[in-house]
Parts: C-alpha cells; structure tokens; sequence
C-alpha cells in the first residue's frame, strides 16, 4: 500500500514538474519571440557625449574689391556679338565683351569725310583769301603811286593856268578816293577770308570732335580686361526674367555686364536677427558649407557685426530687423566665386557628458514633450523634460538614458 502511495506521490510529482516546464518553455519562446522582434520604424540609440549648441544661418559670398565692366554710357543700345562666359579665367587685356561696331563704324566713316571737307573748305578760303589779298594790295599800290602822281601834277599849277590846275587838284582827290576805296576793299576782303576760314576751323573742330568721339565710340565697343581674375556675369532683369546677357541680346547704356571680382577680398554676408546678435561675439569660429562645393568643410570667423538693425521687407508681414553679419573664410579654393549660397554654423556653447537627441525623435502630445522608447517589443510612449535645443538636436533634462532606444518617427502614425 506505501508503495503504491509512493509511487502514485511520484507520478504526480512527474507531471507537475511536466508542466512547470512546458509553461516556462513557453513562455520563454514567447519572451524570445516579442523581445526579438524589430521596431517598426526607424529608432536612435541614445549615448551620452557633447551637446553643441548651435546657430545656423544663410550667407553668401561676397567680394569687398571688383571690377565692373558696363555698356558704354553713351554709345545708345548696342547688341553683344561675343561675350566671355561665366566662371572663365581671363588675362588682363583679353576681350570679355564684343558689340556691334558696324554703325559706329560708318557714323566714324561719315565724321571723318566731314573733317577733310572743313579742312579742304579752310584751305580754299586761306587760298582765295591770300590772292584777293594780293590783288587788293597790288590795286592799293596803283591807287598810291596814282595820288602821288596826281600830287606831282597839282604842284605844277603855278606855271600852269589856272584852269589846268583845278582839273590838277580834281585828279589829286579822285586818287584819293581810289586809294581809300582800295585800302578799304584790302580791309574787308582780308575779314572776309578770316571769316570764311574762322567758319572752316568751326566745322572742323566740330567734325574733329565727332570723329573722336566715334573714335572712343568705337574703342568702347570692345571691352577688356583691366585685370587677370574670374568672369563673373551680372544677372539682370531683361527679356522678363533674371538672367546674365548674352550673346545676339540688346543692352541699353550703362547696364552692367561683367564683374572681375578680387577673390583674395571674399567675405560671407549674412543676417541674423535680434535674438540671435546677443549671443555672437566676434572672431568667434564658424563651420561653413558651400552648397556648390560640397564634397569641402570650410571654417572662417565672425569678423564683423552689424550695430543698426534693419527691416527684411522680403520676409513678410511683420517685418522682421535683422542685423548684418560679415565672415572671413580661412581656407582658400580656386572654386569658390561670389554669389555662391554658404549655411554657417556657430558653436555658441557646449554640454558635456550630456544626453541629446535628434530634434525629430521628440514629438507634442497633449503639451507635453514625449518620445517613444522601444521596450517589450512595442514602443512605449515616455514623457521627457527639454533643457534646450537648436535646429537639429534636444538636450534632455530628464527622462531617457544611455541605451534607450527611439523612435525617429511616430510610431503611432498608420503608414
């Protein structure tokens, strides 16, 4: 009978144990299978390490020296027949810029038959005027030695009669009379030929000023380099866009076509507003990344700060005051060129032995910060408390640690 309880006791005791391990194997594959399981969407590890806080914002580069080369100013609408194209590396007194030279050609054609004619018209009337001259001169000759003739005669009259010396005295003043309408025709045909060549030399200082400026017209029809640099095409609006001109295009007087801009004077401008001027100082070290040159990091520092704010009338309604801000670039690159976009980023401050996060794994639930910590196989929603931010990162105060997993994306969000 104790045998047969005992043994009965054991079987039980079998099954029991049978049991407790069938639930804990299930359950342990059950534990396996949930803890194994992967999130859903995207998650950041969080470590601890350095915060940095950070501002960032848009500048451009910028040259302090250049050259501009405009149309002429007074040459009157001008078509470009070459144009040097945009970034090209150019030698001081290389064509940058061609137009059409063909009127101004011919107006130069046209002003120069016009000076040789003053100065042919100035020859003939210096000519004319000396050989009147000479016979108006030959012709008060005659009329002197006339009058003295005719003086000789009257001195005969006290040996002659009485009637032979009033014809005598007669003779003696139309002498004179000729002499003097003599001298008198000397007198004006010589301001004649003064007059005439004076009218000339008119004409042809006026022809002369026309030939010189056509001269310089033509001279301005081709631009070139003052100095050895980069082209750099001015875009303006034109054709109902904004655009560099080019070739075939019409420009009107004075528009500016190209600059040679002095690369060794490139300095970022940039804005900032009023919150973000109190927390710059100068010479403080700034990262720089050109958009057009991405594959390159560049650093610089803040070399100047704006005192007077002034409104952003582009930004929209209210209008915001910014401040005007000026970085050096430290390193130097033949790709860089004025114009080119740069984000710039200033370290304002530093957390070490932080926890932070990317700005996207935090999300607003109810005014509240939370993020979602993967745990059991499923995301669980968990409040933290923000120490501060800037544009990519949360520093936490409190409620993750190093290890917890988050997630980069909204888990409760339906795909």
């Amino acid at each position: 009978m104790k045998e047969k309880l005992r043994a009965l006791v054991q079987s039980r005791a079998m099954r029991v144990a049978a049991v407790v391990v069938i639930t804990l194997g299930a359950a342990a594959f059950v534990w396996g299978r949930y803890s194994n399981k992967r999130p859903t969407v995207p998650v950041f590890q969080v470590v601890r390490g350095e915060f940095q806080d950070t501002l960032q914002f848009q500048g451009q580069l910028k040259a302090q020296r250049t050259i501009t080369l405009s149309a002429p100013a007074n040459a009157g609408v001008l078509q470009i027949v070459k144009i040097a194209s945009d970034g090209s590396h150019v030698a001081k007194g290389d064509v940058v810029v061609q137009f059409d030279a063909s009127k101004t050609e011919q107006e130069l054609a046209q002003d120069r038959v016009a000076l040789k004619s003053a100065q042919a018209q100035i020859d003939e009337a210096r000519a004319q005027g000396m050989l009147q001259q000479e016979q108006d001169t030959t012709a008060v000759m005659k009329a002197e030695y006339d009058v003295k003739s005719a003086k000789l005669d009257a001195s005969k009259q006290e040996i002659v009669s009485r009637i032979e010396g009033a014809e005598a005295n007669l003779k003696v003043d139309d002498a004179v009379q000729s002499l003097h309408e003599a001298q008198a025709k000397l007198k004006a045909d010589k301001s004649q030929t003064e007059a005439t060549v004076a009218s000339g030399k008119h004409a042809r200082e006026k022809a002369l000023a026309d030939v010189q400026r056509a001269e310089s017209a033509l001279q301005a029809m081709t631009l070139k380099a003052p100095a050895s640099g980069v082209i750099c095409l001015v875009s303006m609006w034109h054709n109902g866009g904004v655009s560099p001109f080019k070739a075939g295009e019409q420009v009107w007087p004075g528009a500016p076509l190209v600059e040679l801009p002095d690369l060794s004077s490139l300095v970022i401008t940039a804005h900032v507003d009023e919150t973000e001027r109190g927390r710059l100082s100068l010479k403080e070290p700034a990262s720089l990344q050109l958009d057009a040159i991405a594959d390159r990091q560049f650093t610089g520092h803040i070399e100047s700060i704006g005192t007077i704010a002034t409104s952003d009338f582009s930004a929209g309604w209210p209008f915001p005051r910014n401040f005007d801000l000026q970085i050096s670039v430290d390193q130097d690159d033949q790709r860089l060129r004025p114009g080119m976009n740069v984000q710039v980023t200033v370290i304002v401050d530093r957390v070490p032995n932080s926890i932070s996060i990317p700005a996207q794994a935090s999300f607003q639930r109810e005014g509240h910060t939370v993020v979602y910590v993967w745990h059991g196989g499923k995301f669980v929603e968990r409040t933290i408390q923000v120490a501060r931010r800037n544009r990519d990162r949360v520093l936490i105060a409190s409620g993750l640690q190093a290890g917890d997993r988050i997630a980069l994306k909204d888990p409760t969000v339906t795909q």
